[in-house]
């Protein structure tokens, strides 16, 4: 209670919050406020925005409704980035801690294997996967996550390593514990905390890729993604700028949204470790 009463006096932490209640607020009315299919034929093409009440964000080349695709692009932004958070967040703090906790040539081979995936950059691996792949919201998180694992994965086996020597660890082996119930029931949840505070990163970090990869042509073909969106307004970028540019902030926005939250998280949980 007192993390979160010191999360909410950060007005950055507070900005972060509303813009992502937005952002879920958006992904949670979009079936009520337009139910169907969001690329569905709505009104002439090119409308500009405020011209048409019942399509107050205009129509794209195609005669579809921006505002409707922006909602639900919002949908398929908040999928991804939690999905493949979640994903990279799990697959790092089972070899971070694996590789901290067993020591010796597991941690050799587990971290050699973290370096080589380190060494391709995350989006060319995501390129590379969901080109061979196929795309498909379900391939694109896969992706994602591949490429973030490598950071929760260094973090998780730093603080194994402090913990795996304290008294109750030991104590859990004195009584007979599985080595593997030890490390996933006594050492992670001790060290998820540093692990968790990356999830901000991750999921802005998703959130982007995924729009880059939609811009590429690569995103799921069956849903409004905002990268499809303003990959979709740039061929006509001269005439109808706003078909790129309402997209292009609610992208900004969003990301700048999980940055402010997860700068919240960080920041209270740092006040409570200090005064501690």
């Amino acid at each position: 209670m007192n993390r979160l009463r010191r999360f909410f006096r950060s007005p950055e932490a507070i900005a972060g919050a509303l813009i992502l209640a937005l952002l879920m607020m958006m992904a949670l009315a979009a079936p009520l406020l337009f139910p169907g299919d969001p690329q569905a034929i709505a009104g002439p093409a090119l409308l500009p925005p405020f011209q048409d009440w019942p399509l107050p964000l205009g129509t794209d080349r195609l005669g579809r409704d921006v505002l409707a695709e922006l909602f639900h692009g919002a949908r398929t932004s908040l999928a991804v980035g939690l999905a493949a958070a979640a994903a990279a967040l799990l697959i790092g703090a089972v070899v971070g801690t694996s590789a901290g906790f067993a020591g010796g040539l597991v941690d050799e081979v587990l971290m050699r294997i973290t370096d080589a995936f380190q060494t391709v950059p995350s989006f060319l691996l995501a390129l590379a996967f969901v080109s061979i792949v196929g795309p498909s919201l379900g391939v694109v998180v896969a992706a994602i996550a591949l490429g973030a694992w490598t950071g929760p994965a260094r973090v998780a086996r730093a603080e194994v390593l402090s913990i795996r020597e304290r008294d109750y660890v030991a104590g859990a082996r004195v009584i007979g514990m599985h080595p593997l119930e030890i490390a996933f029931r006594e050492v992670l949840p001790n060290a998820l905390p540093p692990v968790l505070a990356l999830s901000s990163v991750i999921v802005a970090a998703a959130i982007l890729t995924e729009a880059a990869l939609s811009f590429l042509g690569l995103g799921d073909p069956n849903r409004v993604t905002w990268g499809g969106m303003i990959a979709e307004g740039r061929t006509v970028l001269r005439t109808a700028p706003f078909l790129s540019i309402v997209p292009g902030v609610a992208l900004v926005l969003t990301v700048l949204g999980v940055y402010l939250a997860g700068e919240g998280v960080v920041e209270s949980t740092a006040v409570r470790r200090s005064l501690s």
